[in-house]
């Protein structure tokens, strides 16, 4: 999809550079995806603690041995 954003040319740049891209294109990409990853592991964090699991675990046991 073909946008048209007004990016200030410093700070592009100076992603650029520390991507080691040349194109400006790959530089917005790869940063629009770390920033979704690095959100994506906070909501996870976030969410530690938080879900209770109850597990019985001799069940669960008991029901692998019958059904192998």
């Amino acid at each position: 999809m073909r946008t048209t954003l007004d990016i200030p040319e410093k700070l592009i740049e100076e992603a650029r550079r520390l991507l080691g891209f040349k194109s400006k294109t790959d530089t917005v990409v790869l940063s629009l995806q770390e920033l979704i990853r690095r959100r994506r592991i906070e909501e996870l964090k976030s969410l530690l603690g938080s879900v209770r699991l109850e597990l019985d675990v001799s069940a669960s046991r008991r029901r692998r041995r019958h059904g192998s």
